[in-house]
């Protein structure tokens, strides 16, 4: 297309209220000849006001992109290192997985009164020292009691917590005890709050022996260079 028909258009679609970059790419032309082509047309408040709009829209959607093309990459890292470790971690023979537990123990466990307590809020760790303790210590079902440590403000959910983690450890209602309600104030209002079900016990009934037995354990992994 000549010079001139291609200016011709460019000015048209500058009249019409087109920004110069579509200009230029509607035409195939750079933006400078563009803007030199159509920098003393003027525009009215109406077409300035729709650019300035678009403009804001454009940069949204830049950046919505972005943010959706970084979280794309770093889940897809996660997802690599997830699938590395668990090729890395293989299945664990019986005394992996009771060196496991017990270190898991060491670092959440009670160790300061002669009875056997766990403590987490997280639904994986509860299911893995649960396993622990029934496969690795031969601890039966019915010797589990229970109970949640949570801010009272969740005073009217208890029924919900209590069945969250009896579903989360296949232990029956009526072996969770009464919950220790926290009366710290909360300072803030989060948008999880029913998602938010508290930190659980696991107490071993008529565990002393258990108990001074795990200590022995962890002693001699304390021992162990």
């Amino acid at each position: 297309m000549a010079k001139s028909k291609q200016k011709t258009k460019a000015r048209k679609l500058r009249r019409q209220g087109k920004s110069i970059k579509k200009i230029a790419k509607m035409l195939d032309i750079s933006k400078s000849s563009a803007s030199i082509w159509c920098r003393d047309i003027e525009l009215t408040n109406e077409q300035i006001e729709t650019l300035r709009q678009s403009m804001i829209k454009g940069s949204y959607a830049g950046r919505m992109k972005g943010a959706r093309m970084q979280k794309e990459r770093k889940e897809e890292k996660i997802n690599n290192y997830i699938k590395q470790g668990q090729e890395d971690i293989g299945s664990l023979s019986p005394k992996e997985f009771f060196v496991a537990g017990l270190a898991l123990y060491w670092g959440e466990g009670g160790k300061k009164n002669p009875a056997t307590r766990f403590y987490n809020s997280n639904p994986e760790i509860i299911k893995f020292i649960m396993k622990w303790f029934k496969e690795s210590l031969n601890v039966s079902e019915d010797r589990f009691l229970m109970y949640v440590t949570i801010n009272k403000i969740h005073r009217n959910r208890l029924k919900e917590v209590n069945k969250h983690w009896s579903n989360i450890t296949s232990i029956p209602l009526k072996q969770f005890k009464n919950p220790i309600l926290i009366k710290a104030k909360n300072k803030k209002t989060y948008d999880n709050f029913n998602q938010h079900f508290g930190t659980l016990c696991i107490r071993i009934a008529k565990s002393t022996d258990l108990y001074y037995k795990i200590l022995g354990w962890l002693k001699g992994m304390e021992e162990t260079k």
